[in-house]
């Protein structure tokens, strides 16, 4: 009788072998193979749950360190970033309260220029006595016209600016420290004498010499400054050239509203701006106490006791003179005013 053939085993029926830790072996893995298998891929879960580098439970990588440490950082500087974060924003409120002031002042300033009502009244400055100063005070009267420059320009009533004789020393002075003198507006630099591009009967001098006082401005007239610092040395020379001349002259009412330490000799920037200033309050006394220096100790006529002696000029030597402080950014101020007339053109 024929024997069977031996029954093989199928894939599925072959029983599963358990490794010690009771997991099923792979095929062809014996339960210490698989139990290898185990451990690998523990320790692979274990070593990614702690990090790269972690050498076991409890133990801190460098990369986890350098993130607890900038956390710590983090929350101790809390309060920090918070002041920073109110001081920004109080940097930010000022600078936008800052600009809306600026913008009001701009506005203003726009509508002032608008306002402005120029007078037909000529002031000329007079130049001819450059041949009678020193380079330093040469300098002195740059410096004062200037003054009266930026001042005209940002009056109300601006009147016609004139330099007469304009040349020597004064013009060399300004071509060499005040280049920007050749393209200032609103002003007439003439090489000429006054005498020559003027009416005779139009021409006034106004001098401290002369026993004529002005009461009121005649918008028709050309009212003249002498252009001259000369420490003393030249007393009444104005008033000697008024007289050869033949033309009108006269001194502001300086003495009917003002009692002064000093003579009343004053610069030439500061009957400019006593000019300027009565054209637009229209009150003497208010236009001489607008401008007067404070060193001069005016105080009001009503009110001044005996009457000190007249010792001193506006400028004696090795002093200077109050419009020397004033004018130190002129040519600053004369840039910006000018650019804001650019601007509102």
């Amino acid at each position: 009788m024929d024997s069977e053939p031996p029954v093989v085993p199928s894939e599925t029926s072959r029983p599963s072998l358990l490794s010690p830790n009771g997991d099923e072996c792979k095929n062809g893995d014996s339960p210490s193979t698989a139990n290898s298998h185990t451990d690998v891929d523990s320790a692979k879960t274990e070593n990614d749950s702690l990090g790269d580098g972690c050498k076991g439970p409890g133990v801190m990588s460098k990369r986890q360190m350098k993130k607890l440490i900038k956390q710590k950082q983090w929350e101790d500087q809390r309060e920090l970033r918070k002041q920073k974060r109110k001081e920004k924003r109080q940097k930010r409120k000022l600078v936008r309260q800052a600009q809306v002031t600026q913008n009001q002042e701009d506005h203003l300033n726009k509508r002032t220029r608008r306002e402005i009502r120029p007078s037909n009244m000529r002031l000329v400055i007079d130049c001819s006595f450059d041949d009678l100063m020193a380079l330093r005070d040469v300098k002195k009267l740059n410096k004062q016209i200037r003054r009266c420059y930026a001042e005209n320009r940002r009056a109300i009533h601006p009147v016609q600016l004139y330099l007469t004789s304009h040349g020597g020393q004064l013009k060399s002075n300004m071509e060499e420290y005040d280049k920007g003198w050749i393209n200032w507006k609103d002003i007439h630099i003439k090489s000429e004498h006054y005498k020559d591009i003027m009416k005779h009967e139009d021409l006034v001098y106004l001098t401290s010499d002369s026993p004529e006082v002005l009461h009121e401005l005649d918008e028709a007239k050309a009212y003249i400054i002498g252009g001259l610092v000369d420490h003393n040395h030249h007393k009444g020379i104005t008033y000697k050239q008024a007289l050869e001349l033949g033309i009108a002259h006269a001194q502001l009412p300086l003495g009917s509203f003002v009692k002064m330490n000093t003579r009343k000799v004053l610069a030439v920037n500061h009957v400019f701006e006593i000019i300027l200033a009565f054209l637009e309050k229209k009150d003497w006394k208010e236009a001489f106490f607008s401008v007067l220096p404070q060193r001069k100790g005016a105080v009001p006529i009503e009110e001044a006791s005996e009457a000190p002696a007249d010792v001193s000029s506006t400028q004696e030597d090795g002093e200077e003179s109050d419009s020397e402080s004033e004018t130190e950014d002129d040519v600053t101020q004369i840039d910006s005013i000018d650019n804001d007339d650019k601007n509102d053109s």
